[in-house]
Formats: structure tokens, C-alpha cells, sequence
């Protein structure tokens, strides 16, 4: 073939080759179809013989192979009765176009049997080749018609029979893929007919989406499912709970019927063997008073048998011997006949009717129908935190065999009461086996005990158990708090007549909302005072909670703390009676008036010589900084002291203080600082009206400085082997004004 068509390399259109075949496509509709033209390059060479044998022009040749296909087309048409040349393979649709041009048309590819189509193709050729051996190959006249007629019939009867199993049934042209979904008909259509047919007015999603929505829908329905699984599980599970409950019900109703009819039978067998044995005794005494009534009349029956027949022996007598017998007779008769015969029966041989007591026994019958009472239910102990400050929840329990229709539950306070005093008990019923009481006192100690009741009566008592009610809450001495850059000391009041078992202390910081609860907690505090280490530079809401066996009392009122600096309160118990502080506690008053008063006596604990006030500085290692604002006119004394320093001593005469005193006189200022009654020997050129004080537990030192020109005015060097505390006095009537919770100066920070 190749050879062919390297010979007429001009050729622009080839004619039918000799080998056409034609095959029906009922046979090959499909995708898969064979081709109908199968070899191009042999159709053009036979194209070009034929004008070559025939001297004729390709164009002519090609008008008359147009002409003789077109009557092979309509007489196949007719033949097998096809309805359109659509069943040809769409070859000849266009009428414009070259019938027979087979580069127009490609041949269908196998895809979907290649076996089958290596078969066909195989013995095709060879067919073909027989064909165009016996010179079956013409277009231009009847004789090729008949032959390609021929050809065909032999080719299908080929087909027919020995490729049966090959037959693929007609299908329809492939349509396009549907990508939208009609949402009112529910079902996928292409978008082609969303604009002209009757899916026009409806609406429609892309298909992805209604994939997607019926995915979602799919799912939520095996949710639904499934929860439904579950519920039924659950519920079969409850049905086989009942099953068995239910038998075990009827085991013991069973046994109470049981117990019941064997009791009723006992108290019948008991009646009648009592009956039978008391009417026993009663026909004994019958027949014996019979039986003797019967001997006494048999007697009397021969007594008198006897006088007759003697009496009629005498009368045969001979006078003399009837008289002399006749008198003793005589007498004889007399007495018997005088003797009374009772001849009434003694005993009557009917019985009394017995009246049969039953009232015992339709009590037991009565019993039968019912349930045996309970029997005395347990008491659980107290569970931890299960109280609050006015309720807690009661547990108990009972033996699977009872059936109780109610419990009575029944309580009072546990008190030292005076003997002889009754204590108020209260009652409750309740259906569970579990109560919450209320209206309880805080921290209180109460006796509870409970009884079952059902139709058959009421259980014993249980056994008392005591259970607690949780603590009030804490009352925070906020005035009290201490605190540093590294911790805070607080202190509380119980607010609890007894005592509690612990304390707990919570923090937040200040800035974070209350939704975000508690961040750190410190625990079993035994005492109303906890020192908690906090961050420099931070705000805490700081609150207490008291614990005992019941649980954790409720919050106390909150206090903030703030760690910017040493914060500490003035120890009233340490000031002196001229002195007076505000109260907000920073601000020390010294009036005239109180200083016409008589000194105090002495005192551990009150300033009596001096007048000073200490304070009450936190109890932790660092360094703590505060400021005392003084008018320049007044006398003063400032520093530190321990706790135990003499209170009749001025500050700074012994070794227990480290203070700095200002004495103005003659309008001059002399500063000193005191400490064993020595001072250096220091001139200070301008009066402070702002003192800072810093205490450096670290180095030893405590140091002074005018605050409003950022002047160190003297350090001591100390040894601090306790803590110490600020301690303020004023010599005069004045003023003086403490400022602490501050932050500590950057100058300071050198010293």
C-alpha cells in the first residue's frame, strides 16, 4: 500500500478501495465501533488504478463513484430497512462533502474489547484478502454491487456466527455529563437544558454543591441513626434490666406468697387441732355421765327384778311363812320405793355450736397481698465537700430485697445541751435515697438518722450519723495586709464559733476578668495569716475560703494587694496615747490638748516615754523602701527598731534602733542619727521635707535620703539578725504623713 501511494503523491482525494467491507451497525454501535473505511492509502491507490485502466479524469471518476455510493447507500437503505444514514456511521450527512473521502472520518478506536477487536481485525484482512483475490472489488457497476453485497453477507455471516458472544447491545450516543442540579425535579440535568427545556423556570445548584448538601443531609441522618442505635441499644439494655427484675420480683413474691399460705396454714392446723381436741374432751364428758346414769339405772332395773320375783315366791308360801316373810319384805319394798330413780338423761347428746375465731387468720390473709416491711435502711457517712454553709446531702442505702415506698428522714443539731433539755428534731419525707437539707447553721454538727416505710409498716431507725455543714465564709483584715515587691501577709478572722479543720487562700491577678477563675491557691493554712510569695509589679484579688469535713465555705469578701512596693500598717497597739492615726492609717496627729494629759504608765508593748507609733512591716528578707512627708519646723524622729525595743527609751538610745531625729530650735536644724545614744558628726544644708527610708535586709544598711533633690543623707550598717520595723515620733504638736506602697527611686537603687 505504501508503495501505491508513493507512486501518485498528487492525489488529493481517494476513491472506495476494492476491499471495502460493509458491516450492519446494529452489530458495532457502540464506542467501540470498527471502522467502517479501514485502510486509506489502499483506497487511494485503487483510486488512482482505476483512472489510470479507465483513461478517464480523477474528476469524473470521482462524480461517478459519488453517484453509484449514493445508489448503494439508498438500496441498502432499503434493504435493511435503515431508518437514516445515522446508522451508517455518520458518513454521509453532509451533502457538500466527498462521500467516500476517508480522511474526513477517522476510524472509530476499540477501546472497551481489544481481543475481540484483534479477532475481528484479523480475520477481516483475511476475508478482504480473499475478496480482492477473486476480484470482488468494483464500485462502477451491478456485478460490484452484487459482490460487495455478497461480501457483506459473508462478513456478517461470519459475525453471526462464530462472534456471538461479542454482540454488544445498542446504547445510545454518549450524552454530556450533567454538572447542575434541579432542586424542584431533585435530579441532575446538564445546564444546556436549564435554558431550553422545561427545567427553564426551575431551580438549580451547581451539582458539587448539591453533592455536598446531600453528603451533609446522608450524614446528619446516619447521626441520627446511630443516636437512634444507641437509644434502642440503651433501651433493650433497660428492657433485659426489667427482664430480670421482674423475675427477681416474682422469686420473691413468690416466696412471700409462700410464707404467707404456710403461715395460714399452721395458725388453721393449730385451730383445728385445738377445736378437735376441745370437743374431744366434751363427748368424753358426755359419754362418761351417760355411761354412769346408764349403771345406775341397770342396777335399779335388777333391784327391782329381784323384789319381783321374791314377792311372787311368797306369795306361794304357806300363810305362816308368807307373814313372817311378808313384813321384812314389806319394809324392804318401803325403802326401796322411797329411794328417787332419775330417770332424766344426764347428758344431752347434742353439741354447743362453736363459734371459730378467724380474725387472726383474715388478718394473715389480708397480709398476702402486700409486701413485708423494710428493713432498717444504712446510712452513708458524710462524703468530702458535700456541704455547703447551710445545706448538706444525705446519702443511704437499702437491702435489694426491701421495697420502699418512702423514707422519713429526721435530724437535729449535735449540741452540749444540759441533761434534761430536749433537742428540736425535724422530719422529712422524701421518695430517693438521697436529701438535701437546707436552712442549716454554718459549721454546725447535726445527727441524722432515716426509716423505710411501705404498705406493710415502717422499718426500724438506722443508725445516726453526724454530718457538717461547711464553714462561713472568712472575713479579710484588710487594713492588715502587709506586702512587698515579692509577697504579701494576710491576715483574716474566722467568722466561725467553732473551729475549722484548714484555710485556703486564692489568688488572681487583678487584671484578668473573674471569668478566668483562680490561677494559684495556697492550701492547708492551720492558722488566720498566710505569707504568699507574689511577682514584683503585679495586682492581685486575693479571697479566703474555710474548709472543714463538710467541704470549703464559700469565698470571703475579696482585698486587693498590689506589689509595687512595701506596704504596712501602723500598730495601734504600740502608739502612744498623745499620738493619733488616721484612718487610713498614714498620717500620725500629735495635738496640743492630748499633751496636757499625764504621761502613761509603762508598757511592753505602748510607747510611754517616747512618742511614737511603730509599724507593722512584712517579715521578709529584701529590700523595702518607704517615705515620711514632715514640715520642716516640727521635730521628728524616723527610722527602724525591733519589736522588742524598750518602749521607755527614746528611739535610737540603745542597740534594739537606727533612727534619724530633726530637732529645730532657734530657727536652726540639727539632724541626727542615733543609734546606742551615737551620732556622726553630719550637717545637712538643705531640711528635707521628704525623708526616703530604705531597708536592705541583704546588705545590712539602712539608709536615708531627701527625696526632692535626690540626696543620700546617711546609711548605717547594721546587724539584722530579726526583722525590724518602721517606727515614726514626734517630739512637738504636728503632723506627719507616711507614703508607702511605692515604687523604690532609681536613685536608691545605688545604695
Amino acid at each position: 500500500m505504501e508503495e501505491e501511494m508513493g507512486e501518485t503523491p498528487g492525489l488529493g482525494r481517494s476513491a472506495a478501495p476494492k476491499d471495502f467491507h460493509f458491516y450492519h451497525m446494529d452489530l458495532y454501535d457502540s464506542e467501540d465501533r470498527l471502522p467502517i473505511f479501514p485502510e486509506e492509502n489502499t483506497w487511494m491507490g485503487r483510486e488512482a488504478v482505476q483512472a489510470e485502466m479507465t483513461n478517464e479524469p480523477r474528476g469524473a471518476v470521482k462524480g461517478k463513484t459519488q453517484r453509484d455510493l449514493e445508489e448503494e447507500v439508498d438500496e441498502f437503505v432499503h434493504l435493511y430497512g435503515l431508518e437514516d444514514d445515522h446508522e451508517l456511521g455518520d458518513v454521509f450527512i453532509d451533502e457538500t462533502m466527498p462521500r467516500i473521502e476517508v480522511s474526513e472520518y477517522p476510524p472509530y478506536v476499540m477501546t472497551g474489547i481489544e481481543p475481540a477487536k484483534e479477532q475481528r481485525d484479523w480475520r477481516l484482512s483475511g476475508e478482504a484478502a480473499k475478496a480482492e483475490d477473486l476480484g470482488f472489488g468494483g464500485w462502477g457497476s451491478a456485478g460490484q454491487c452484487q459482490d460487495l453485497r455478497e461480501a457483506y453477507r459473508y462478513a456478517h455471516g461470519l459475525a453471526s456466527e462464530e462472534y456471538e458472544c461479542y454482540v454488544i447491545p445498542e446504547e445510545e450516543d454518549e450524552e454530556e455529563a450533567a454538572d447542575v442540579f434541579c432542586v424542584t425535579c431533585k435530579t441532575p440535568i446538564r445546564t444546556l437544558e436549564k435554558a431550553f427545556d422545561e427545567h427553564k423556570e426551575h431551580e438549580v445548584t451547581p451539582l458539587n454543591k448539591a453533592l455536598e448538601s446531600a453528603k451533609d443531609e446522608i450524614h446528619k441522618n446516619m447521626f441520627k441513626l446511630e443516636k437512634q442505635i444507641i437509644e434502642m441499644e440503651n433501651f433493650a439494655s433497660h428492657l433485659e434490666e426489667v427482664f430480670i427484675t421482674v423475675e427477681e420480683n416474682f422469686g420473691r413474691q413468690e416466696k412471700n406468697f409462700e410464707s404467707h399460705y404456710n403461715e395460714i396454714l399452721e395458725t388453721l392446723a393449730q385451730k383445728y387441732e385445738e377445736k378437735i381436741q376441745a370437743l374431744g374432751e366434751k363427748k368424753k364428758e358426755k359419754l362418761e355421765a351417760l355411761y354412769g346414769q346408764l349403771v345406775t339405772c341397770g342396777e335399779n332395773l335388777d333391784t327391782c327384778k329381784e323384789l319381783m320375783e321374791t314377792i311372787e315366791e311368797m306369795c306361794h308360801e304357806e300363810k305362816v311363812d308368807f307373814i313372817k316373810d311378808a313384813v321384812a319384805m314389806a319394809d324392804r319394798l318401803g325403802k326401796f320405793l322411797k329411794t328417787e330413780t332419775d330417770v332424766e338423761i344426764s347428758a344431752q347428746p347434742d353439741f354447743e355450736d362453736q363459734t371459730l375465731d378467724f380474725s387472726d387468720v383474715e388478718q394473715l390473709m389480708g397480709s398476702i397481698n402486700t409486701i413485708p416491711a423494710p428493713s432498717a435502711p444504712v446510712i452513708n457517712p458524710q462524703a468530702p465537700n458535700s456541704a455547703t454553709g447551710s445545706s448538706v446531702r444525705v446519702c443511704w442505702s437499702i437491702y435489694s430485697d426491701d421495697t420502699v415506698e418512702s423514707y422519713q428522714l429526721s435530724y437535729r443539731p449535735v449540741r452540749d445541751s444540759s441533761p434534761g433539755r430536749d433537742r428540736a428534731e425535724f422530719t422529712m419525707t422524701v421518695k430517693e435515697t438521697y436529701c438535701s437539707v437546707t436552712n442549716l447553721v454554718p459549721n454546725t454538727q447535726y445527727e441524722f438518722w432515716v426509716t423505710a416505710q411501705n404498705r406493710a409498716g415502717l422499718s426500724p431507725a438506722s443508725e445516726c450519723a453526724v454530718y457538717m455543714t461547711a464553714p462561713s465564709p472568712p472575713i479579710i483584715k484588710s487594713k492588715e495586709i502587709r506586702s512587698c515587691e515579692e509577697a504579701a501577709l494576710i491576715c483574716w478572722e474566722s467568722g466561725n464559733l467553732n473551729p475549722v479543720d484548714s484555710y485556703t487562700v486564692e489568688l488572681t491577678p487583678a487584671e484578668m476578668p473573674e471569668a478566668s477563675g483562680v490561677t494559684e491557691s495556697v492550701v492547708g493554712i492551720p492558722t488566720c495569716e498566710c505569707l504568699v510569695q507574689l511577682q514584683p509589679r503585679q495586682s492581685y484579688v486575693i479571697s479566703v475560703r474555710a474548709l472543714n469535713v463538710g467541704g470549703p465555705s464559700a469565698r470571703s469578701e475579696p482585698a486587693t494587694v498590689h506589689t509595687t512596693g512595701s506596704y504596712f500598717p501602723l500598730n495601734e497597739h504600740t502608739c502612744h496615747p498623745w499620738l493619733t492615726v488616721s484612718e487610713d492609717g498614714l498620717t500620725v496627729v500629735r495635738s496640743a490638748r492630748k499633751a496636757l494629759t499625764k504621761e502613761p504608765l509603762p508598757s511592753d508593748t505602748r510607747f510611754s516615754r517616747c512618742v511614737a507609733v511603730m509599724g507593722n512591716l512584712i517579715p521578709v528578707r529584701g529590700r523595702h523602701y518607704w517615705e515620711a512627708e514632715v514640715d520642716e519646723c516640727l521635730d521628728y524622729t524616723v527610722g527602724v527598731a525591733f519589736d522588742d525595743v524598750p518602749k521607755q527609751e527614746d528611739l535610737g538610745a540603745n542597740r534594739l534602733s537606727w533612727c534619724m531625729r530633726h530637732t529645730f530650735a532657734s530657727a536652726r536644724h540639727k539632724y541626727e542619727f542615733l543609734h546606742n545614744k551615737t551620732t556622726p558628726d553630719i550637717r545637712i544644708t538643705v531640711s528635707p521635707r521628704k525623708i526616703g527610708i530604705l531597708l536592705d535586709y541583704e546588705n545590712s544598711k539602712l539608709s536615708f535620703f531627701n527625696v526632692d533633690i535626690s540626696q543620700h543623707l546617711y546609711t548605717f550598717s547594721c546587724q539584722l539578725r530579726q526583722f525590724v520595723h518602721p517606727c515614726f515620733s514626734l517630739e512637738k504638736p504636728g503632723c506627719l504623713k507616711i507614703h508607702n506602697g511605692i515604687s523604690m527611686p532609681k536613685h536608691v537603687t545605688f545604695y
